[in-house]
């Protein structure tokens, strides 16, 4: 309407070709357990389903008596003295991690600075939305970390020198049955072998963390800019995750990380 009519001889214009869809970033790492998690529950409850229909069309069948032997209950309470004692908060890993999360960062290591340049860090916590603007899809990530009961984030930020850098940060995932802090951990080493996104290397165990490990990465080496080296750990305790980051424009050694990764195991 009120555009110029086609004569018999007029061919129709092309139309302009649709621009090409933005491509989505790559997943993070660490949702692929949840997924995974999520298609074999479904599988169970269509399983589930099946069953009730098939019971539903049979007789019902008279169940055996109940047999089960007499539960034993102590006839009083043990005597004061023979009471066990409580577990000394020392050894309580609990009292420590549902205290303030931030006075479990490692000290500070002698010759660094506090780096107040970063923007993620407020009084020594980071926001879940911060967290997952670390990861290349953030609505994802943010999702995930919410569907894991992420309870905070306590972390740390240091410089020495002129271009050292040093980042640590304590996830925190609500405690009892959920395993959120070791999947989370899974997740992240998970890629850490392959050359696009993680370090090139199977890395190092860290002692006495069970499955933590810690990686140098081979240097980046770009036109203009100086070189970068970085070094990473991840470990978990409990239900908190621990990610340890080193970054230099000079040689990182393994000795770096290991010490840092060590050190903040202990205070877990």
């Amino acid at each position: 309407m009120g555009g110029t009519l086609l004569e018999p001889n007029d061919t129709i214009p092309d139309v302009p070709a649709a621009p090409p869809a933005v491509p989505a970033r790559p997943r993070p790492r660490g949702r692929t357990t949840l997924l995974i998690a999520a298609a074999a529950l479904l599988g169970i409850s269509g399983g589930t389903a099946v069953g009730y229909g098939i019971q539903a069309e049979r007789p019902p069948t008279p169940l055996p008596a109940l047999s089960q032997p007499r539960l034993e209950y102590p006839a009083k309470a043990l005597p004061a003295d023979k009471v066990p004692a409580p577990l000394p908060a020392s050894q309580d890993r609990q009292v420590k991690t549902d205290g303030d999360l931030r006075k479990l960062i490692i000290d500070r290591p002698s010759g660094w600075s506090e780096n107040k340049d970063v923007d993620w860090l407020d009084d020594g916590w980071m926001t879940v939305g911060s967290l997952a603007r670390d990861f290349y899809s953030e609505d994802t990530m943010f999702e995930y970390l919410l569907e894991a009961d992420i309870r905070r984030v306590a972390g740390a930020a240091w410089k020495k020198g002129e271009h050292r850098e040093a980042t640590v940060r304590l996830v925190q995932f609500a405690s009892g049955v959920n395993t959120s802090a070791e999947e989370f951990a899974d997740g992240q080493r998970s890629y850490m072998s392959g050359t696009e996104e993680g370090a090139g290397n199977e890395g190092d165990p860290v002692k006495g963390s069970g499955d933590g490990r810690y990686y140098v990465y081979g240097v980046d080496r770009k036109p203009g800019y100086l070189p970068f080296y970085r070094a990473r750990a991840v470990i978990h305790r409990g239900d908190v995750m621990v990610e340890i980051n080193l970054f230099d424009t000079r040689t990182i050694s393994k000795k770096d990380i290991r010490t840092l990764a060590e050190r903040q195991l202990e205070r877990l």
